[in-house]
């Protein structure tokens, strides 16, 4: 085989890892963007090295990428860029396979927006061997070899990680896909009806909405702790304006999807999403409400919502 046919070669064992890359790199920085950048800088190593001497290539892969990723949330975490609790991470529409595996419960858990944003609370050391153990069934000798620690310590990395997600989660289990979406559409019927008491009787006790800040905040998150609370601000978010209009550049259209296997809504503009709503849902009742409006947030599933094809929305609104 001639150097040219070989490169060839070499480029396909690389392409055909790439998805399972792109989830690896997607579940341990939270972010599309930066998932593909890293993947792009693995393939750079990959071409600078000597491939003869990899016996493994996918494990070889695996490793690099792995280790990039450290790098970037550790230099994250140094400047301060990422604080818990003032990050949302990037959804992605199920289906697009930087979602990876999604077999089991643990599996499509542990890539939703809620356990994405616990992790945050985690080490890096921490969250890659969460990651490698519960997305893809890593064995601790493994993680050991990619993570260069002893088998002993990714048992009790991965102990911490687990009591540290467990403690923080709220709810659990898997949900029945219908009786969530009944639940979706009660509550944008509410919120868009102006029904505050209605609402308020969908949320748990405790629930919890969250806002990436975007139109003049972003950058921010923003936190609201009460079902009134909640009430009054997603009913203040569904009356119809004309400045509402003109902001967004017509008028949206809401979709129900699963966004991060997580019940969801997506406000539409023509062919652009301009803002997606998850839902995470216990006992019938909704916890938590993370809205994420960001545009540099929603490249991705824009383009994967492009390709699913219109539906028919539940609402249309302002």
């Amino acid at each position: 085989m001639d150097g040219t046919a070989t490169d060839r070669f070499d480029t396909g064992r690389f392409e055909a890892s790439r998805n399972r890359l792109g989830a690896l790199a997607y579940r341990l920085l939270g972010s599309a963007a930066d998932a593909e950048d890293t993947v792009q800088d693995a393939f750079l190593h990959w071409q600078a090295t000597d491939r003869r001497r990899i016996k493994v290539p996918e494990a070889w892969l695996t490793k690099v990428v792995t280790n990039l990723c450290l790098d970037r949330l550790r230099s994250a975490r140094a400047r301060r860029e990422r604080p818990a609790g003032a990050w949302l991470p990037e959804p992605l529409l199920d289906g697009d396979p930087m979602l990876g595996p999604a077999d089991s419960f643990e599996q499509r858990e542990s890539v939703s927006l809620a356990v994405l944003t616990l992790m945050e609370r985690l080490s890096p050391l921490e969250r890659a061997v969460y990651v490698l153990r519960e997305a893809f069934s890593c064995s601790h000798a493994e993680i050991a070899e990619i993570l260069d620690i002893t088998e002993s310590a990714s048992q009790q990395h991965l102990h911490r990680a687990r009591r540290r997600i467990t403690a923080a989660r709220r709810g659990g289990g898997e949900i029945d896909p219908a009786a969530a979406r009944r639940v979706v559409e009660e509550f944008l019927a509410a919120a868009s009806s102006g029904r505050t008491e209605r609402l308020v009787a969908l949320l748990t006790d405790d629930a919890t909405a969250i806002s990436d800040g975007a139109g003049g905040l972003a950058g921010k998150v923003l936190r609201y702790d009460t079902p009134q609370r909640i009430a009054a601000v997603v009913r203040a978010g569904f009356m119809p304006t004309p400045a509402k209009r003109r902001f967004v550049g017509g008028t949206p259209s809401i979709h129900y999807a699963l966004v991060n296997s997580t019940p969801a809504v997506l406000f539409v503009v023509g062919d652009q999403v301009i803002g997606a709503v998850t839902f995470d849902i216990t006992g019938g009742r909704i916890a938590t409400v993370r809205g994420i409006a960001a545009p540099a947030r929603l490249v991705r599933l824009t383009e994967a919502w492009r390709r699913h094809g219109p539906d028919t929305p539940l609402i249309s609104l302002w």
